[in-house]
């Protein structure tokens, strides 16, 4: 194998390895806004889990990250909580999630 099948290979692993993170920060963020959202629809325990599963699942709708999860989130809670309320829980959650996963698997982040 040559240095530069390496460096391809490296390359490669890197954006696997970059792309399950961003998986994983979104499905972990998609989590707790469902939390978030489950405790303003009155939900707690296992309805508020079960609500959250249905958060990150609703991800897998559309290619994006934002606007399948935000439609859910805003549909199901219709007065409680305005389009801004939302977006800004999303990037709140974001960092947070970014967080957690990064602690869980050992990485250490400059932010």
């Amino acid at each position: 194998m040559t240095t530069f099948d390496e460096r391809e290979r490296g390359f490669e692993n890197k954006f696997v390895h970059d792309e399950e993170l961003l998986f994983r920060f979104y499905a972990r963020r998609n989590k707790l806004l469902g939390r978030w959202a489950a405790s303003l629809l009155g939900k707690d325990g296992d309805e508020r889990d079960a609500y959250a599963r249905e958060v990150v699942l609703a991800d897998l709708a559309e290619v994006d990250h934002e606007s399948d999860v935000y439609r859910k989130v805003a549909e199901d809670l219709g007065g409680l909580a305005d389009e801004r309320t939302i977006r800004l829980k999303m990037l709140e959650l974001y960092e947070l999630a970014k967080q957690e996963v990064m602690k869980e698997d050992g990485s250490v982040t400059s932010d």
